[in-house]
């Protein structure tokens, strides 16, 4: 790439990414366009020159040309939690946030936007399909917090390319990335085994009812498979009312009092594993002498919490970027499924095991 200067003046054109860029502007215009042709080599020099130009896509004559908006729908599909602040919602987690960061960082150097939109319930729902049935976006990536999600349904069945931020109930024609929910328990139940834990327990989400979600009860089957495979006694089990700290103490506490010979708990969220470290303390037992505790997620909580929590990596970002990429190869291939991507866990090891 040569070293011209960004032009002090007037929008920045083709020819000018071109010549910085020390190649053709028909490659340049394949590149802005996102056609997946392009030698790396070459894609790399022109995104260098169209950051260092400060080039911007006439969208509108692109558009005309590709036929697409440039836009892809994040829909966050979940009830309304009507101002509870208990269950504030996937918009109000923290994992919410690091998911859009995952996506930004693939689709913001192609010049993708991204616009939210938020399904609650049938009327939203039904809304958002008439939105996107307008050509208001180029495809769809779905977050939803539903266990079996008639939009998910209704999307997939829709024309256009769709990519799933977690693994569906059922079987769907649409893409998905997930991660690996029941080896991130067997995870926790070999390094507690190593560590010579003898009689741990599942602190575990909701089990049933609106609040309850299938991941929880994949990490814990997968921690109760990986505890009893090393020849120790199947764990204990507590199921809290909610995935907060406070139900997590409560869980916590009666973990405690019903099996007060437990030595480790694996708690199937990190905002569970603060609540049982507050149950833990209070019981005056030590961390990790007398019991050992491991969490999932490795959010911020994780790192800040005392003594620092050892848990289960949900690698977020990296997941995301991988539903931006999946999404992006659909619509370079013109509507060609992309296999999906399941993640492997890896553990985050701290003070509390």
């Amino acid at each position: 790439m040569t070293t011209d200067h960004a032009p002090t003046s007037g929008r920045p054109t083709l020819e000018q990414v071109a010549r910085v860029a020390g190649v053709s502007r028909a490659t340049v215009s394949r590149v802005v366009n996102g056609e997946a042709s392009v030698d790396p080599r070459l894609r790399e020099l022109v995104e260098r020159a169209v950051t260092a130009t400060r080039y911007v896509p006439n969208r509108a004559a692109r558009s005309l040309v590709t036929g697409r908006t440039d836009a892809v729908a994040l829909v966050v599909s979940e009830p309304d939690p009507a101002g509870d602040a208990a269950a504030a919602g996937a918009l109000a987690d923290p994992v919410f946030g690091r998911t859009v960061t995952g996506l930004l960082r693939v689709f913001g150097p192609r010049g993708v936007q991204l616009p939210v939109s938020h399904a609650a319930d049938a009327a939203s729902r039904d809304r958002l399909l008439a939105y996107l049935g307008q050509g208001h976006a180029d495809g769809v990536v779905l977050f939803s917090t539903r266990p079996a999600d008639p939009l998910a349904e209704r999307l997939a069945r829709g024309p256009l390319p769709l990519v799933l931020a977690g693994r569906p109930a059922g079987a769907l024609p649409a893409s998905y990335v997930a991660l690996d929910q029941r080896a991130c328990g067997l995870l926790a139940a070999v390094h507690l085994t190593r560590l010579h834990r003898s009689h741990s327990a599942v602190l575990t989400g909701p089990v049933d009812g609106a609040g309850a979600d299938p991941a929880h009860r994949e990490r814990s089957a997968g921690f109760s498979d990986g505890v009893t495979d090393h020849g120790a006694p199947a764990p204990a089990l507590a199921a809290a009312a909610a995935d907060t700290p406070a139900a997590g103490a409560a869980a916590a506490r009666r973990l405690l009092a019903e099996h007060p010979a437990t030595d480790a708990v694996f708690a199937t969220s990190d905002l569970l594993a603060l609540g049982a470290l507050t149950a833990l303390r209070e019981a005056g037992r030590a961390v990790p002498e007398d019991v050992a505790v491991i969490g999932f997620g490795d959010g911020a909580a994780a790192g800040c919490a005392e003594p620092g929590l050892t848990t289960v990596r949900e690698p977020v970002e990296e997941m995301a970027a991988e539903t931006a990429r999946l999404l992006l190869r659909q619509l370079d291939r013109r509507g060609e499924r992309a296999p999906s991507v399941i993640f492997p866990p890896t553990l985050t090891v701290r003070a509390t095991a």
